[in-house]
């Protein structure tokens, strides 16, 4: 490796100025260097300066911020001081950018095959008939199948892995020496996270091109970087090897980060930072981390501590780093449900339930008849009882979300039936629904930006439910606004704020404060802590799960995060195309997964433990649809047992447990006398 720095930055200081005219810092003082093949993570909670480090260096700096002070170098280049032509020249071909969302990034109107056309032209100095040529090379190069099909395509005919692809094909384009990534995978389930983790491993082993890797996701980091830099309110706290920061983190900030990532491994919530961090400009003369800090004494409120260089070649902001491993982690307890089991009352049922987005063509529409391709989820039997929290997993596309919005009554299905506790038939489309059954079923989505009315405030935001379904208003629709913030560990001031005036783990609270306002009995889950940083998705499955325990809720609860269901469901279940392949008790299906599918899953969860790496049993294959006989995983499958799986339905195998699998596989500790063929209620 290189000891010369590909970008060197030095005493970076970036603001913006404020109303009085003040410059209040994002970044602080920030020296960072990249050498020649090196993959560095950039971590830290949301508006730690991660982004806009990154961003920086590359010269360049969202509106409004502003250059306080020092510099950043590529080569001889100070990037800030180069005119607009000199920059382009850099941007795009020797620097260049994946953004977090390939989806919005890439032009909707466009053919993929002429976006990558123009990224050539603008960053190559090939000739423009080989344009062609490159394009193909660069697509198979991120191992998209049938280059010249992808091509051909718009990116909303594309998979969000397949876009993902394309955006690091464009970046690629011009043989870049630094690849700046920022949050590449956010988003995307675990197998196909995993498959584009090793396809960057092997552009760094393979093209020599350095590249910073900016994620909340510690396990990603773990498996890709070779150096974590760790950020806090805009500066350095924590810098050494992958093994260093991860291993014996030297920071009680890194140390609280990794206490609240969930894990596979243990059936617990994962710990919650306290507090938040300070506004720009709020630090003060100490540490910034001292009012969230389990070690802080009076010398940290009132002295920076300097970044200080350790014996083992790491770097700590910390007055008292050698204490840090004696930080004790309480990890809160879990609610389980009070009843589970075919004795306790349902919550919900779903009979059959089969859901398509297929349309019917003009001939088929004047005789009545449906399109004749497999539904999209077909088959689903699922009682869910009182109190109970189920995690619906699975790989996009596998239908999980579809059956939450069917359950809200958003997407009505073709097929089957839906029932609310008590025997209550559920009307198939929301609109006929009573409004005691709307008041029941709550959904919280995975963006609030989404959901939110970004022209309301907060007051009229939880105004809505409780004058809907209560009829409250004056001071009592107040007290009742201002219980709620509290209960998702907000305040009374935020009842004047927009959307726009808060962050995404803030948003997302007040989302859960608007279902929770109409006193749900059931609580639909979409990806809720997708987009959240490690420390706000703690604080988020604690409030969940605090929620359950004081008000009984049912959740139906769907992640791609196997970790994340691991901490808060009681039963798990598995499903690919749509289909159910597995289901049962969260602890048997973690510790003994039966179906194939169920461990191609658990296999590619990442885990924040460097050299660590996932088990990749599944080819990276996006299936448009089931197969219209035989097995949904056929094709697959790495235990497939023969022609059984291609022309005939798999049979369900339960145990008394109610762990049971839909594979043809037969499971020993399954015992065939306890099995039971006709359900898997």
């Amino acid at each position: 490796m290189d000891k010369q720095p590909l970008i060197d930055i030095r005493d970076l200081s970036v603001g913006f100025a404020s109303r009085a005219g003040t410059m209040l810092p994002v970044l602080r003082n920030i020296d960072f260097q990249i050498r020649r093949g090196e993959t560095v993570g950039l971590v830290g909670e949301s508006g730690s300066g991660k982004s806009t480090l990154a961003l920086a260096a590359m010269g360049y700096l969202k509106t409004g911020l502003q250059v306080m002070g020092g510099s950043v170098h590529f080569g001889e280049h100070e990037m800030f001081s180069l005119s607009r032509p000199a920059l382009e020249s850099i941007r795009g071909g020797k620097v260049a950018l994946v953004p977090q969302n390939a989806g919005q990034s890439l032009t909707p109107t466009l053919r993929v095959g002429r976006q990558m056309l123009e990224a050539v032209a603008l960053h190559s100095a090939l000739a423009p008939a080989q344009h062609p040529q490159r394009v193909t090379e660069l697509l198979r190069q991120v191992r998209l199948p049938e280059p010249e099909t992808i091509a051909a395509r718009y990116p909303h005919e594309l998979s969000g892995g397949q876009q993902q692809r394309v955006a690091i094909a464009m970046a690629l384009a011009g043989e870049p020496d630094v690849l700046l990534l920022d949050e590449p995978t956010t988003g995307l389930d675990v197998t196909t996270q995993a498959h584009i983790l090793e396809l960057l491993r092997d552009i760094n082993r393979q093209t020599g091109t350095a590249m910073v890797y900016v994620s909340h996701d510690l396990g990603a980091i773990a498996r890709v970087c070779d150096r974590v830099v760790v950020l806090y309110a805009g500066e350095v706290v924590l810098a050494g090897s992958t093994r260093q920061v991860l291993l014996t983190p030297a920071h009680p900030y890194a140390r609280g980060l990794l206490a609240s990532i969930p894990r596979l491994s243990e059936a617990s919530l994962p710990a919650a930072l306290p507090g938040r961090p300070p506004m720009p400009g709020g630090a003060g003369a100490g540490c910034s981390f001292v009012d969230r800090c389990g070690l802080a004494e009076p010398t940290c409120h009132g002295s920076r501590p300097p970044l200080l260089a350790l014996a083992d070649g790491a770097s700590t902001r910390c007055h008292f780093h050698e204490r840090t491993s004696s930080l004790v982690v309480t990890r809160p307890k879990l609610s389980s449900a009070a009843v589970q089991g075919s004795v306790a009352a349902p919550a919900l049922t779903l009979d059959g339930l089969a859901i398509s987005y297929a349309r019917a063509n003009l001939l088929q529409q004047l005789l009545g008849r449906r399109p004749n391709v497999p539904h999209t989820v077909a088959d689903i039997n699922l009682r869910v009882s009182a109190g109970e929290t189920i995690g619906l997993v699975g790989e996009s596309g596998s239908g999980k979300s579809s059956i939450l919005k069917a359950v809200a009554g958003l997407n009505p299905p073709v097929a089957g039936q839906l029932g609310l506790g008590g025997g209550d038939a559920l009307a198939p489309n929301v609109d006929h629904r009573p409004s005691d059954h709307l008041r029941r079923i709550q959904l919280i989505f995975q963006n609030p930006d989404d959901s939110l009315n970004p022209r309301h405030t907060v007051a009229e935001i939880l105004a809505q439910p409780l004058q809907l379904y209560f009829g409250l208003s004056g001071d009592a629709l107040h007290a009742r606004s201002v219980e709620l913030l509290e209960r998702v560990r907000l305040g009374a001031h935020y009842l004047d704020r927009l959307p726009s005036q808060m962050s995404g783990g803030e948003k997302q609270r007040i989302a859960v404060a608007r279902a929770f306002a109409a006193e749900p009995d059931i609580v639909l889950c979409d990806e809720v802590t997708s987009a959240l940083d490690v420390s706000v998705q703690a604080a988020v499955l604690e409030l969940l799960n605090e929620l359950k325990r004081d008000k009984g809720t049912t959740y139906l609860f769907v992640s791609h995060d196997l970790a994340v269901v691991r901490a808060l469901a009681d039963r798990v279940a598995v499903l690919y195309q749509g289909r159910l392949c597995e289901i049962g008790p969260a602890a048997e299906v973690y510790a003994m997964p039966s179906h194939p599918y169920t461990e191609v899953l658990l296999g590619a969860v990442l885990e924040p433990v460097p050299d660590k790496a996932p088990i990749l049993l599944a080819d990276d294959i996006v299936e448009l649809a089931p197969p219209a006989k035989g097995c949904p995983f056929q094709r697959r499958c790495p235990k497939k047992v023969g022609d059984i799986c291609m022309t005939t339905a798999p049979p369900w195998q339960m145990a008394p447990s109610g762990h049971g699998i839909c594979c043809h596989i037969p499971r020993d500790r399954l015992m065939p006398s306890d099995m039971e063929a006709q359900g898997h209620d």
